[in-house]
C-alpha cells in the first residue's frame, strides 16, 4: 500500500469518526435541539446574560422554515467546494501541461544532440 492510499485512509477514518462519535456518545442528548449552529447558541448565550439587547443588523433574507436554511447552507458548500476543486484542478492541469512541454522539449534537445532522427536521415 503506498504512502498516498494510507494518508487518504487515515482522513477517511477521521472523518468517519468526527460524524459518528457525536451521535454515538449521545452528545446534546440535554439540549431541546442538539445539533443547531453556532449562531444559535450565541443567540441563546447573549440573550440569557442581556435580555434587553438588540442586534445591529438584521438577516436580509429569513428563510421560512430550518430545512430551507440547512438546503441553502448545503448549497453553499456545495458551490464552494465546487469552485475550491475547479481551481486545484485548474492549477493541477496547467502544471502537468507545462512538464510535459518540457519534456517534449527535452526529447527533441536530445534527438538533435544525436544527429538527425531516422525519419530526416531518410
Amino acid at each position: 500500500m503506498s504512502r498516498n492510499t494510507k494518508i487518504n485512509l487515515v482522513l477517511l477514518l477521521a472523518v468517519a469518526a468526527l460524524a459518528v462519535l457525536p451521535l454515538a456518545l449521545g452528545l446534546g442528548d440535554h439540549k431541546k435541539e442538539p445539533f443547531t449552529g453556532a449562531d444559535a447558541e450565541a443567540e441563546t448565550a447573549i440573550t440569557e446574560l442581556k435580555p434587553d439587547y438588540e442586534p445591529w443588523f438584521s438577516p436580509l433574507y429569513e428563510p421560512p422554515s430550518g430545512e430551507i436554511e440547512s438546503a441553502l447552507f448545503a448549497l453553499q458548500a456545495a458551490l464552494g467546494a465546487g469552485v475550491l476543486a475547479y481551481y486545484f484542478g485548474l492549477r493541477r492541469g496547467r502544471r502537468q501541461g507545462e512538464q510535459r512541454a518540457l519534456e517534449r522539449e527535452d526529447g527533441r534537445e536530445l534527438t538533435g544532440a544525436a544527429g538527425k532522427s531516422a525519419a530526416e536521415r531518410d
